[in-house]
């Protein structure tokens, strides 16, 4: 019995193997992780609204604009990494 490493042009699969249905599961995960996107933004929305800190917060003002400025930096940087990842093709 001989081991291959590396790239090897010839097949492992027993002939007649049916393929696996690998595009279903992906389309089932992504799917699911639409779903609780939404389901999460919906949560959040809801809590925001019913916290009313932006309106209230008078005194305590530098630590809800810190916050705001963090999260706003980092879909700022999620963002423009996911435009310079879409430029960029393997090959």
């Amino acid at each position: 019995m001989s081991k291959t490493y590396g790239c090897d042009a010839r097949s492992t699969e027993k002939p007649g193997a049916k393929p696996r249905p690998v595009v279903m599961v992906e389309l089932i995960a992504t799917v699911a992780l639409a779903l609780s996107t939404l389901v999460m933004v919906t949560a959040v929305s809801i809590g925001i609204a019913r916290a009313d800190t932006i309106g209230v917060a008078d005194h305590a003002s530098a630590p809800v604009a810190l916050a705001l400025f963090i999260g706003l930096l980092l879909s700022g940087m999620g963002g423009l990494t996911a435009l310079m990842a879409k430029g960029s093709e393997r090959e």
